[in-house]
């Protein structure tokens, strides 16, 4: 299978340099990425809420090594909320942060990865948004789940992301299916070992199914991020079947990924939102995209081999 290879892929510098310097990248790169700036994703949000999806915002990048680092990426979020606020935006767009580029992974991180999210999520509020956690590797998971408990004190309305290929995510869809949560569920995109997450694609997706069922039975609010037609399907039936009305769970897609899709879901009266992801540190987020569909990968090798 070629996805863990991608996967490992995305922690090599050497083929940073190789990927980033090849002919055909940035033509692909643009397929997933919205722009490098602010200034470059707003008349993408713009015309995103003018056809009535919502969006979420994540500034890309993960490879924090430094505390100055951490608070860089926290300065570009509060940039970025307050282009949202003088641009009426803010209940249009929400904002995915990722721990690790508040410092997570630094020493002392966990506070750290708090202290800096923490002003972002009340900045987010103050404009009448939110801000959703990502999740990340296992390793990370215990920490951002704490992180959110605490957010959640003030800020109810912080979201978190669950991922259906690890083991533990069944429990952890139970305990957070709470009144007032925003939980997204993804099926994953980190290498993760057997011991830990499912590694067979069925598998997955029934592990998906029954989580989305524990969600959509619960109190809170279930975002469903996923492509495929088939889980989409499930969804509608499982939070028909609940007795949710459209407004009371939402789809997530990707930018650049089914945008039909995301018209036709919102044309039915649906709440869609999509993932637009914007930066310049675009290449662990553009690994994963690559591994987690072939049809990626065969893309992304044509550009290659039409642009070398």
């Amino acid at each position: 299978m070629l996805g863990p290879v991608i996967l490992a892929a995305s922690r090599s510098d050497k083929m940073r340099r190789f990927i980033s310097a090849a002919p055909g990248t940035k033509q692909v790169v643009d397929r997933f990425i919205a722009g490098e700036s602010v200034d470059q994703v707003v008349p993408i949000i713009e015309d995103a809420a003018a056809k009535g999806l919502e969006v979420t915002l994540d500034v890309v990048g993960e490879d924090i090594t430094t505390p100055e680092q951490a608070a860089d990426a926290r300065d570009a979020y509060l940039g970025l909320i307050e282009r949202l606020k003088d641009l009426g935006l803010g209940t249009r767009a929400e904002m995915s942060v990722k721990l690790s580029m508040f410092g997570q992974a630094l020493d002392g991180g966990h506070e750290l990865a708090l202290a800096n999210v923490r002003p972002v999520v009340e900045a987010a509020a103050e404009i009448g948004t939110t801000v959703t956690l990502d999740a990340e590797d296992h390793t990370t998971l215990d920490s951002m789940f704490a992180i959110h408990e605490e957010l959640r004190k003030d800020f109810p309305q912080t979201g978190c992301v669950i991922q259906a290929y690890l083991f533990r995510t069944e429990d952890d869809a139970r305990r957070l299916a709470a009144a007032g949560s925003r939980v997204r569920i993804v099926k994953g995109a980190y290498k993760e070992p057997a011991s830990v997450a499912y590694q067979d694609k069925a598998e997955i997706d029934k592990a998906y199914v029954r989580i989305l069922r524990i969600l959509m039975e619960g109190a809170g609010y279930p975002m469903i991020g996923s492509h495929d037609p088939r889980l989409i399907a499930i969804a509608q039936e499982l939070g028909r079947k609940a007795g949710r009305k459209l407004d009371e769970y939402e789809f997530q897609m990707l930018y650049g990924i089914r945008s039909d899709e995301h018209l036709r879901l919102a044309a039915e009266g649906h709440r869609m939102r999509v993932y637009t992801a914007y930066g310049t540190d675009w290449y662990g987020y553009f690994m994963r995209r690559l591994a987690e569909k072939p049809a990626n990968l065969l893309f992304f090798g044509r550009s290659i081999l039409t642009k070398g």
